[in-house]
């Protein structure tokens, strides 16, 4: 197959992938990757191939096509295309919650830098290294990764690359528990979309509806995120969009669970649980099982509850995600309270303690712990973040933290 076909062939797998007909796309692309003798050609193949199992949640075929597409990229001798191809490596391990390799193929990325292209991309492995730190609850650079994944997206006017970093800013705010942000995030992803998304992937409107139904629940406001859940499952459902179906489930379920319902958000959690599972996403089985476990706790059902915090726990250790364990921590924490259970109780009162200092989880002005309950927080120029009310009161004359990490121990 000579470069033209090569060219052809794809396009015509393009075609029959934005109309829906994915399997067909597929089958397309699989011919031109065997077929084809133009290196260019395979490697964009590759891309197309890569881009197509991430959607349908096809995570290791997904990472079994960013290898091939390295060796490609290789062949062709181009930092263009290599710095591409670490970058597909760097989402498919993202995907399946390999954090540290994610970070690891992120600074490949970075230290191949210098053309052009390689210069443009420079947001999308910033906003996938942000992505992973923020799944190791690592959440200064998670926050430094995200603004200067933002920064790229206003310097080169990439409104797609800026909607998706608004979706994960929308989740950092949502796991330290500032709501009102966690909500204005999602809502200007949705807003580009509006705006400049006439030729996007529905997927990016399905994205910023998902994340503003999270920030609604969050906020008590039920119905509205009911409603934004439903309009992003409808369009998951369409596309076939697998990863999107299981956040989805979970959302409906902890709607469910908020009001407590916990017949109608067992189920939710158990067919959540299944795809989460079929797809490989271990950092959303953690949260299914705490969604679990709280239901178990509603129905007073504490021997049950503690099932599936172990579950979750082994989960939670094997992926590094601390902000997890620190959750589950809690649970055990109000479960052990209630039995009366004091030793077990100290515990997990001291481990809950280590992993908010381990996590720097605290307001360096006022002491205060950051992420307990909905409180607005001000990031300063160094992603060191404060709560709001602390930065107004006292000024800053410099970041506190900073200032306190500068300060060499002395001898005793």
């Amino acid at each position: 197959m000579g470069q033209d076909q090569t060219k052809q062939q794809i396009e015509k797998g393009l075609h029959l992938y934005q109309s829906n007909q994915t399997e067909k796309a597929l089958r397309v692309w699989m011919r031109v990757l065997e077929k084809s003798a133009d290196p260019a050609g395979r490697f964009r193949v590759l891309g197309c191939l890569i881009t197509a199992h991430a959607e349908m949640g096809r995570y290791k075929d997904m990472l079994k096509f960013a290898v091939v597409q390295i060796d490609t990229a290789r062949e062709l001798e181009d930092p263009d295309y290599l710095t591409e191809s670490y970058l597909n490596l760097a989402r498919s391990n993202e995907k399946l919650c390999e954090f540290q390799k994610t970070i690891s193929y992120c600074k490949t990325c970075q230290n191949m830098q210098g053309t052009t292209v390689s210069l443009q991309l420079n947001g999308q492995v910033s906003l996938s290294m942000g992505n992973a730190f923020l799944g190791l609850s690592t959440f200064q650079k998670a926050l430094e990764c995200f603004e200067k994944a933002l920064r790229y997206a206003h310097n080169n006017d990439d409104k797609m690359l800026e909607c998706r970093v608004c979706c994960s800013l929308g989740n950092f705010y949502a796991q330290i528990k500032d709501y009102e942000k966690a909500l204005f995030f999602p809502c200007k992803a949705a807003e580009l979309v509006n705006d400049y998304g006439k030729g996007w992937s529905l997927k990016y409107r399905a994205m910023s509806q998902y994340h503003m139904a999270v920030a609604y629940r969050k906020l008590g406001r039920l119905a509205d995120a009911m409603d934004r859940c439903e309009e992003s499952m409808k369009i998951a459902l369409q596309h076939g969009d697998r990863p999107l179906q299981a956040l989805c489930l979970l959302c409906f379920a902890d709607i469910h669970r908020s009001r407590k319902d916990v017949q109608t958000a067992f189920p939710r959690y158990d067919s959540s649980m299944s795809i989460m599972t079929e797809i490989g996403n271990r950092l959303g089985l953690v949260q299914v099982l705490i969604g679990m476990t709280k239901c178990w706790m509603i129905q007073k059902e504490l021997d049950k509850a503690l099932e599936s915090i172990e579950k979750a726990q082994e989960l939670a250790e094997g992926l590094g995600n601390k902000l997890g364990l620190l959750k589950l921590h809690c649970l055990c924490e109000r479960i052990y309270r209630t039995k009366g259970q004091q030793q077990e109780l100290r515990d997990h009162v001291v481990k809950f303690h280590e992993c908010v200092e381990e996590m720097e989880l605290y307001c360096g002005m006022c002491g205060e712990s950051i992420g307990e309950k909905n409180n607005q927080l001000q990031a300063l120029p160094c992603s060191h973040f404060f709560h709001l009310k602390c930065l107004q009161t006292n000024g800053t004359r410099g970041c506190p933290n900073c200032r306190r990490l500068s300060v060499k121990p002395g001898y005793v």
